[in-house]
């Protein structure tokens, strides 16, 4: 009678059909598709889907040595740019003044050779000779200068400053509060800011003991 142990174990081992591993063993062999080969040189571990190439060398952060030399020309070009800019800005409105200048200059000349005429209009005018014709040719020539720039100053009651007046002659009175100018024996001119002539006036100071003019005593102008 055969050994029911026996058989038991012969049916355990028995080979399965068709080359079929049971289940739970691990036959050795070939892998499959798709699995990943273990690499002897790296310890086993699989070197397929690391994203790179190991021996590529890691993009450098440094600039392009060509763009910077073109970036380092170019803001020394605008430099450049920008000084020369400033330079004919500046030369434009010095040439500017100074043709302004050289226009005034040249009028200011000419209309100072006609300030001895303008004295014989206003003596004419004082003395009721300013008639006619020579009335309009002398407002013409009034107009034409006050319209270039000339101006005429020295009024009476004017205070005095002798950046602009002559003083011919002094006298005291007590009926000023300073140097005051009482009478004005030439005008004066300016053209622009530029005093052509000064004015030729008489001054009077204060003085609160002087005899008021007409009282019959000393007290008036003296010549200077």
């Amino acid at each position: 009678m055969q050994d029911p142990t026996q058989v038991h174990r012969d049916e355990s081992v028995q080979e399965p059909q068709n080359g079929a591993a049971p289940e739970g063993v691990t036959v050795e062999g070939a892998p499959a598709d798709g699995d990943q080969v273990p690499d002897a040189a790296v310890g086993g571990m699989p070197t397929t889907g690391t994203g790179g190439d190991a021996g590529a060398e890691a993009p450098s952060d440094l600039p392009d040595p060509e763009l910077t030399r073109l970036r380092t020309e170019l803001d020394e070009r605008t430099a450049d740019l920008k000084r020369v800019s400033a330079e004919y800005t500046n030369y434009r409105r010095r040439v500017e003044r100074d043709r302004e200048a050289t226009i005034t200059g040249a009028k200011a000349q000419v209309a100072g050779e006609l300030l001895t005429v303008l004295d014989d209009v206003e003596r004419a005018g004082a003395h009721g000779d300013l008639t006619g014709p020579f009335k309009v040719v002398a407002d013409r020539l009034t107009e034409t200068l006050t319209r270039a720039g000339l101006a005429g100053f020295g009024e009476v009651g004017d205070a005095f400053d002798p950046s602009v007046h002559e003083a011919v002659a002094h006298g005291t009175s007590a009926e000023v509060d300073g140097p005051t100018v009482t009478t004005v024996m030439r005008r004066g001119y300016r053209f622009g800011e530029k005093v052509l002539r000064p004015a030729m006036v008489e001054v009077t100071d204060h003085d609160p003991d002087a005899v008021p003019a007409g009282s019959g005593s000393a007290g008036g102008g003296e010549s200077a």
